[in-house]
């Protein structure tokens, strides 16, 4: 017995536990390994922290990278190590495996928009009745009149469970997303899910439709296909943003009226930073708002600046935001497995300010210019819009939570298929060849 607990000791210090580990390269409260409701959270797009000295930013890894650490021998040699070495991962090498057979799903619907309602049903139908499966549905969908005043709908809706947006956490309750809907439908679901995000399958029943791979003709075989665990997986990484805003006093003034330019003495006062953060799957964009003026706002890099904006704004993309708002304003598009983030400038007044491309793992930060006439504006995912004044900071990194999207094929089939489809990528009359002369 004694020696079973000097084992027991020894593992613990060795810190050779099986258990859910943290990574330290996000906040402590993010567990990785552990399960929730039979399903298994995603894999995290990065892990332990950079050696060296540098504390203020934590470096993470990305999937092309298993260990920050590569050793070198004799005359610049890279020694043999498959722990340390680099490699490429292949693409179709993520796949969809359940831990346990999932139980619940979260359908999301486009809201006000009539053509979905039918597709709505037979999916909750086919879910409830032939599959006994427990369905989430946003309150809000079920307070459209067509279906609310819908008899026959009825038996099945009382089935549901219902949930309400910035109300009800239901993040630890599903086991994977269905989407009917565009675009806009899979961002929406993204921003449901602060931490883990499971397995999302889109249905393209939008207007454009890069993000959704299935056609809803052969949903039955496709959903199917997902709950057995076949299919193929893209992770598509997220953004994690925090924006600190530093405390400013607010003045208010009785019958809104100012005499002789004196503020009057009722004040209300900020105690403390304001701390906010999101997940962002496409772009965070900073812009000049309404105000006439050139935005100006300085761009750091792991603490050091390395540029000036002065244009309509920037944007910080992931992979799968390039193809958005980035690709509108001359980025280049990059595939969703690229660890990486992309920097694009919104009409700069500059010949030469470049859209760059850096490592996933890097820290920036974005704060207004000191000499900056206006304040500026920054969305996510065109969402939750607020106003950056002097002070301020939005600080981005690479997410340690990914958005696993289901594939209809393959991650390099489905995406060149959207660039295809949806952008009409290199589409151009074909050149007529020479006429052989006999």
């Amino acid at each position: 017995m004694e020696m079973s607990r000097e084992k027991l000791c020894a593992s613990k210090a060795d810190g050779s536990s099986d258990s859910a580990f943290h990574c330290s390269a996000c906040h402590d409260d993010e567990e990785w390994g552990s399960t929730s409701r039979g399903r298994a959270k995603s894999r995290s797009l990065s892990a332990s922290p950079a050696l060296g000295s540098t504390k203020e930013f934590r470096r993470t890894r990305s999937l092309h990278g298993p260990c920050p650490v590569t050793t070198f021998g004799p005359k610049a040699c890279m020694l043999q190590n498959p722990k340390t070495i680099m490699h490429i991962q292949d693409p179709a090498s993520q796949r969809l495996t359940w831990n346990k057979p999932p139980k619940s799903v979260l359908v999301i619907k486009k809201i006000r928009d009539a053509s979905l309602l039918q597709p709505f049903k037979e999916l909750c139908v086919y879910l409830t009745e032939e599959n006994n499966m427990i369905v989430y549905v946003e309150k809000k969908v079920l307070e459209d009149p067509a279906i609310a005043n819908d008899e026959n709908f009825g038996p099945v809706k009382k089935k549901f469970c219902t949930f309400r947006e910035d109300y009800d956490d239901i993040s630890n309750q599903i086991d994977f997303i269905i989407c009917l809907g565009g675009d806009g439908t899979l961002l929406y679901a993204s921003s449901l899910f602060q931490g883990s995000v499971p397995p999302v399958m889109a249905f393209h029943l939008g207007s454009l439709g890069f993000l959704t791979p299935f056609n809803f003709e052969n949903f039955q075989s496709q959903v199917t296909q997902v709950i057995e665990g076949n299919a193929a997986l893209v992770l598509r990484s997220r953004l994690k943003v925090k924006v600190v805003k530093e405390p400013r006093e607010k003045t208010t003034v009785q019958n809104g009226i100012e005499e002789n330019g004196v503020v009057s003495a009722n004040l209300e006062k900020e105690v403390g930073k304001q701390i906010m953060q999101y997940q962002v799957l496409n772009e965070v964009v900073v812009d000049r708002g309404p105000s006439s003026y050139l935005s100006n706002v300085d761009v750091f890099l792991d603490g050091h600046l390395i540029t000036t904006v002065q244009g309509d704004g920037v944007i910080v993309s992931t992979p799968t935001g390039s193809t958005a708002y980035a690709a509108a304003a001359g980025a280049s598009m990059i595939h969703p497995n690229v660890p990486a983030i992309m920097i694009t400038p919104i009409c700069p007044h500059s010949l030469s300010f470049r859209p760059i491309v850096v490592p996933a793992g890097v820290e920036l930060k974005i704060m207004l210019s000191p000499d900056a006439r206006n304040t500026a504006w920054v969305s996510f995912d065109g969402r939750k819009r607020q106003e950056i004044c002097h002070g301020d900071s939005i600080s981005i990194t690479t997410s340690c939570y990914p958005l696993p999207s289901i594939c209809f094929r393959d991650p390099v089939s489905d995406w060149f298929e959207s660039l295809a489809q949806c952008l009409h990528w290199n589409v151009r009359k074909k050149q007529n060849n020479f006429a052989v002369e006999e």
